[in-house]
C-alpha cells in the first residue's frame, strides 16, 4: 500500500533542515510539579532525541465516519551532550543504548509544552527490559524542551484512510536513576 507524506510534513522538513544540526541539550528545564521525580532519584543524564513521531489516518473509534491522526510511536536517535550516537527511542516507548541496555516506560503524568506546536512534556515510569548497561537503571525519564511532533491538523479523512505522517520533533530526556 502507498503510503503519503504529507505536505506540512515535507514543508517542515524544509524549513527546519538547516537549523536543526546542534543536538546540544537546552539547559536543565523547569517542569512543571506534576512531572517532578522522586525525592529518591537523581538526574543520571540528559538525552537529547532528534526524529519524528508518527501518526496514521484512522476511524475515530467514537464516531463512525469521522477521521483522526492516531499516534503510532516516535523514531529518534539518542545523542549524548557532544552529539555523539548513543541510542534510539521507538514505540513501546523504549529507549535502547548502543550497549544493548534498554528501558521500557509508561506515563505517569504529562504537561501542555510551552511552546505551541509541540509534544507534551512528560514523566515517565522506566523499567529495565534489557542486559546491564548505560540505561539499566533508569527508574524515571522527564521529555521536556520539545519542540514540533504534533499530529497534523488537516488532511486525515476517509480518501486518506491509512496513511501515515512523520512529524519531526526534538526533545531533551532526562533519565533519573534510584539514589
Amino acid at each position: 500500500m502507498y503510503k503519503r507524506t504529507s505536505v506540512a510534513t515535507l514543508l517542515f522538513f524544509a524549513l527546519h533542515a538547516g537549523g536543526c544540526t546542534s543536538l546540544e541539550p537546552s539547559p536543565m528545564a523547569s517542569v512543571p510539579d506534576k512531572l517532578r521525580t522522586g525525592a529518591n532519584e537523581s538526574l543520571a543524564i540528559v538525552v537529547p532525541a532528534k526524529g519524528v513521531q508518527i501518526y496514521e489516518c484512522r476511524m475515530k473509534k467514537d464516531r463512525s465516519g469521522a477521521y483522526e491522526w492516531a499516534f503510532v510511536g516516535p523514531e529518534a536517535a539518542l545523542y549524548d551532550r557532544r552529539g555523539n550516537p548513543i541510542g534510539r527511542h521507538y514505540a513501546g516507548p523504549h529507549w535502547e543504548s548502543t550497549d544493548g541496555s534498554k528501558v521500557l516506560a509508561k506515563v505517569k503524568a504529562h504537561a501542555d509544552a510551552p511552546a505551541h506546536g509541540a509534544i507534551p512534556w512528560l514523566l515517565l515510569e522506566a523499567r529495565s527490559v534489557g542486559p546491564t548497561g548505560a540505561f539499566s537503571k533508569v527508574t524515571s525519564i522527564q521529555r521536556a524542551n520539545t519542540v514540533g511532533g504534533v499530529a497534523p491538523e488537516n488532511g486525515c479523512s476517509h480518501i486518506a484512510a491509512g496513511t501515515t505522517a512523520r512529524v519531526p520533533y526534538t526533545a531533551d530526556y532526562y533519565f533519573f536513576t534510584a539514589r
